[in-house]
C-alpha cells in the first residue's frame, strides 16, 4: 500500500469523524430548540389560560341578569388592594348576586417547588372552597383610577370611586433553564390590560 494511499485513508477517516461531530453538534443543538420552544409554549399557555378567566370576571364586575339586585355601582366593590379584589357579581348568570374574590397567596406556600417566586392565585366564590391556579404566577398587581382617571392610592378607602383597573399578570416556567454559561433562567410571559373597565361599574 503506497505512501499516498495511507494519507487518503488517514484523510478520510479526519474529514469523516469531523462531519459526524458537526451532525452531532446539530442534533444537539435541535433537540434543545425544540426543548426551549416547548417551554415557551407551555409557559404562554398557562398565561392564556389564566388571563380569560380574570378578565371575562372582572369585566363583569357588577353585573346581574336581574340588574335591579345590584342597582348602585358605587357598592358593586366591596375591597380593594395592589394584590386582591372583592367584589359583587352574578357567577352562574342566574339572577343570583355573587361575591367573587381573587387574591395572592405568599410564596411560601410553594415553597417546594424549583422556582422561588411563583405564587397561588386564588379565586373564591361566596363562601365556597379557594380554588387556586399554579401555573407558575410570580406576578398579580392591580392598579385602579377615578373617573377623571387618575390613579387612586393605597389603602383603597372607598372602593366606590374606582371606575377602571390596570392588571399585571407574570407567569415563569417552573423547571429553570441552564444557559450557556450554567446560570439558571426561568422562561416568562407577562400580560398587562390597561384601564380595564366594567360596563356596569358606570352609573345607569
Amino acid at each position: 500500500m503506497g505512501y499516498s494511499t495511507i494519507l487518503d485513508i488517514l484523510g478520510s477517516i479526519i474529514i469523516g469523524g469531523m462531519l459526524m461531530l458537526i451532525l452531532f453538534r446539530l442534533d444537539d443543538a435541535a433537540v434543545e430548540n425544540t426543548y426551549n420552544n416547548s417551554q415557551d409554549l407551555i409557559v404562554q399557555q398557562n398565561l392564556t389560560s389564566v388571563v380569560e378567566v380574570l378578565e371575562n370576571d372582572l369585566r363583569k364586575m357588577g353585573y346581574c341578569s336581574d340588574w335591579t339586585k345590584l342597582p348602585n355601582p358605587a357598592t358593586v366593590i366591596l375591597s380593594a388592594d395592589s394584590t386582591s379584589i372583592k367584589f359583587l357579581t352574578d357567577v352562574n348568570n342566574d339572577g343570583n348576586v355573587d361575591t367573587l374574590y381573587y387574591y395572592l397567596g405568599p410564596t411560601s406556600e410553594l415553597a417546594s417547588t424549583p422556582n422561588p417566586r411563583d405564587r397561588l392565585l386564588y379565586r373564591v366564590v361566596n363562601n365556597e372552597t379557594p380554588r387556586s391556579a399554579n401555573l407558575g404566577i410570580t406576578e398579580f398587581s392591580l392598579l385602579y383610577f377615578d373617573p377623571l382617571g387618575d390613579t387612586l392610592t393605597f389603602p383603597i378607602t372607598s372602593p366606590g370611586q374606582i371606575s377602571s383597573i390596570q392588571i399585571s399578570l407574570k407567569v415563569e416556567d417552573i423547571e429553570p433553564r441552564v444557559d450557556q454559561n450554567g446560570n439558571l433562567q426561568y422562561v416568562n410571559a407577562f400580560w398587562r390590560q390597561v384601564r380595564l373597565s366594567a360596563r356596569n361599574l358606570k352609573n345607569r
